[in-house]
């Protein structure tokens, strides 16, 4: 199911009723997410976003229940996607900021250190990386090819395109040239990412 198919507000729905108060994500990515979102849109767009989430304050390094992250995410990209593209292109954006928040972390630099630029070592660290930053799910690679490869995400809250935006922004730092990543719903929270370069 390609995915762009499943309307935002019932996806949204959906992942909502299955995501548990376990299911967590850091901090971070909610600080990345507001500021994010007042750069694109403005402070109006934040606030609504920040009211979104549940108006907490997000200490970085803390978990929060990553039901009120999509709620922000998805209100962010009702907000912002008539100008900026569409939802799913606010959606890339947006975890593409995600990765470069990951970057700028502790773990972010050490996995860089020990990945290098090798795209293939830096996805073979993508399921560790996954572990330190959000709570859910699982997530495995294989590799496809010399210069191919697939990321098997299961029980994964966060939208297909939004994902795609993480990945892609994740690989820039390597020597990975002509990126295409381009997931596969196969199931509602199950999705494979296929990744190629050249």
């Amino acid at each position: 199911m390609p995915a762009t198919s499943v309307p935002a507000a019932p996806l949204l729905e959906q992942l909502l009723t299955l995501a548990t108060p376990m299911d967590t994500c850091r901090g971070m990515f909610f600080n990345g997410l507001l500021e994010a979102v007042r750069a694109l849109g403005g402070e109006e767009a934040r606030a609504k976003c920040f009211a979104a989430s549940g108006e907490k304050r997000f200490v970085d390094f803390f978990s929060y229940p990553v039901a009120d992250f999509i709620k922000a995410l998805f209100t962010a990209a009702d907000l912002l996607g008539p100008r900026l593209g569409g939802r799913d292109a606010v959606m890339r954006q947006l975890g593409r900021r995600a990765t470069e928040d990951f970057l700028h972390s502790t773990v972010g630099r050490t996995m860089m250190a020990l990945a290098g630029t090798d795209p293939h070592r830096l996805l073979a660290s993508f399921p560790s990386a996954y572990r330190a930053s959000i709570s859910y799910g699982d997530r495995s690679v294989e590799k496809l090819g010399e210069r191919q490869a697939r990321l098997k995400a299961r029980r994964d809250f966060l939208p297909v395109a939004y994902n795609e935006g993480v990945l892609t922004a994740a690989l820039e730092q390597s020597t990975a040239r002509d990126l295409v990543v381009q997931g596969r719903r196969v199931a509602l929270l199950d999705v494979d990412y296929d990744i190629g370069w050249s």
